[in-house]
Parts: C-alpha cells; sequence; structure tokens
C-alpha cells in the first residue's frame, strides 16, 4: 500500500530500530526493493534522488514508484530524496510523492528554514510528509560525480530551533558519514555523543544520510541509539557488481537477474542490521 512515512518513522523511533531508504534507479531496482520488503513483511522508504533527473526523469520515477506501492502488500511510501528546489518538490507531489526531502542544508540557517517551511506548507496540505536536514553531510568518491564538500556536524541548539520553526516530520543530521565512497576506504568515527544529545533534545525522527561504508556496528548502533531512518545508494551497487563478477552472467537477462540478486541481498542484510541491537 502506498502511504507517507510518518507512521512508519514514529514506529522506529518508538521501538529504537532503523529503516533502509534505497534509492531506485530503474524499474528492476525498485521492484527488487518491494519484492524485499513483502518477502521481510518489512514497511520500505523507496527513495529517488533529484541527482538522477538527468538520467531517470522524475515522470518515469514517479510512474514506476506509484504503481508498486500501490500494489504492494506492505506499506511503502514514495520519497523524493535530496530535493534541491522548491519547483521540483512540487512537481513530485503533483505525480504522486508520498514524502519529499528538502535539502537546503548549504544554506543560512534562516534561508534553510525558511525554504523549509515553504514546502511543509505545500506539503502537508497535500497530506506529504517533510524530512529536511540541518548540518551537512558531505560527499566521498564517485557519487554521481558530484563534487566533494565538507561535512558540517549537526548541533543539538539548531536542530531543536530547526525543527520547532519549520515542523519538518523528521531531520537529517549530520554526525561523521559522507555520501558515496569513503576516501582510502576508511571507516567513518561518528560522534555518538552528538547523536544522543540530538535523540533526547529533537522530538521527531531522525535520519542518517551516506550510510554506505559506515560499517554494520557503526549502523547498529546509530539504529539502536537514535537513528530512524538509513540512506543507503552506493552499497546496492557494489553488491550488484560483486554478484554479476561471482557469477559471470553469459548475457544480457541473466546480468541483470544477478544484479537484482545483489541488491537483494544488501537490502535483506541492512533490514537485519538496522533492527538489531
Amino acid at each position: 500500500m502506498l502511504t507517507n512515512s510518518k507512521e512508519m518513522l514514529e514506529h522506529a523511533r518508538a521501538n529504537r530500530i532503523a529503516l533502509p531508504a534505497p534509492d531506485y534507479i530503474d524499474l528492476d531496482s525498485a521492484r527488487t526493493f518491494v519484492q524485499v520488503a513483502e518477502e521481510l513483511r518489512k514497511p520500505l522508504l523507496l527513495s529517488y534522488p533529484q541527482v538522477l533527473d538527468a538520467s531517470f526523469p522524475l515522470e518515469e520515477a514517479a510512474a514506476i514508484g506509484r504503481v508498486l506501492g500501490e500494489r504492494a502488500a506492505v506499506p511503502v511510501a514514495l520519497h523524493l530524496d535530496h530535493g534541491m528546489d522548491v519547483q521540483f518538490i512540487e512537481r513530485a507531489i503533483r505525480l504522486g510523492f508520498t514524502s519529499v526531502m528538502i535539502d537546503a542544508s548549504n544554506e543560512s540557517f534562516e534561508e534553510n528554514v525558511k525554504r523549509t517551511r515553504e514546502v511543509v506548507k505545500l506539503a502537508h496540505s497535500a497530506g506529504v510528509t517533510v524530512e529536511a536536514e540541518i548540518g551537512h553531510v558531505g560527499q566521498g568518491e564517485n557519487y554521481i560525480d558530484l563534487e566533494d564538500s565538507e561535512t558540517v556536524y549537526t548541533t543539538a541548539a539548531e536542530a531543536v530551533a530547526f525543527a520547532e520553526q519549520t515542523e519538518a516530520d523528521c531531520l537529517a543530521v549530520s554526525i561523521g558519514t559522507v555520501h558515496g565512497i569513503y576516501k582510502n576506504l576508511e571507516k567513518p568515527v561518528l560522534n555518538f555523543e552528538r547523536l544522543h544529545e540530538l535523540a533526547e533534545n529533537v522530538k521527531v525522527p531522525l535520519v542518517l544520510h551516506g550510510g554506505s561504508g559506515t560499517g554494520d556496528e557503526n549502523l547498529s548502533r546509530c539504529a539502536a541509539e537514535g537513528i530512524s531512518k538509513i540512506n543507503i545508494f552506493t552499497d546496492f551497487l557494489t553488491g550488484a557488481m560483486e554478484r554479476i563478477r561471482a557469477y559471470t552472467p553469459s548475457d544480457y537477462m541473466a546480468l541483470k537477474q544477478a544484479a537484482n540478486q545483489g541488491m537483494a541481498d544488501i537490502l535483506r542484510y541492512y533490514y537485519q542490521i538496522f533492527s538489531k541491537r
């Protein structure tokens, strides 16, 4: 069933687990993620980032997500990840996305609040939930060819003020992860003390971006200690390629099947890691 993300995230927060939010890049990956969620009887945040619009247009992504979500036997939130401008987010809402993210984290606090409030007003009138970001998660290597950017850690005081002023439904925070692949293949040292401050003081579910490559122990602790949603992208691509290399498919259909199986294995694994305390 297609739904927004509010209830599933509040349930995750109350039970001290996290939900994986996999980015889908085509019909195969989206269908694979929904099938795994149905197999495990778990809710799913099916996520599509604005940065893919040039290669996988929003209209196509919305049509795929709506059909799969409506047919699913488990709750599915069709989520716009890293929406960068209000116009694009408005299009996503009109096309049936049930959850949207406004990412104005590179702007000043005041401008971030202003843009987020605008999106909240627009989305809530349509029954759509809103994720926003305070602090900034930087880039590693090889993530959609984006330039490197610096990580800016989230402070508890700013997060509390931001959540209160914007009325966003969940809040992405920065505690030491990056998007993409960690440089030199190093796992990050996360600031769990900061996470505890945020979880104790912010009244809405918290989100962690840049989950790929962060390490099982780190991610399991994040889920148990205050994060309700963890975004994953690069690990699915890596899992697909590893499966292809292992099975050396002899034709295109076998290659696609191997890639889908590789992504399915990664999602099953993260559902387990994110609910393990």
